[in-house]
């Protein structure tokens, strides 16, 4: 494995090595994926708030958007 100065890479590569570790990760970790029991107890929490009023959403297209602006401009 190589050493490499992430604080120095641009956004996008970020991206991509972010990407590529999910990936080798999530291969690795199929059968030994389990999440921790507050995982469950944060998304209930977020689907309390949701149903309460106390969260807003954006649509995923506007989202897509505001996250591509952001690495094109980073």
């Amino acid at each position: 494995m190589t050493s490499i100065d992430i604080a120095a890479m641009p956004v996008t590569e970020k991206l991509r090595l972010m990407e590529s570790l999910w990936d080798s990760f999530s291969l690795e970790a199929k059968d030994d994926a389990s999440s921790p029991a507050w995982h469950g107890d944060v998304l209930a929490e977020r689907l309390r708030r949701l149903a309460a009023g106390e969260e807003t959403v954006t649509p995923w297209s506007e989202a897509k958007q505001r996250i591509r602006a952001q690495i094109k401009n980073g």
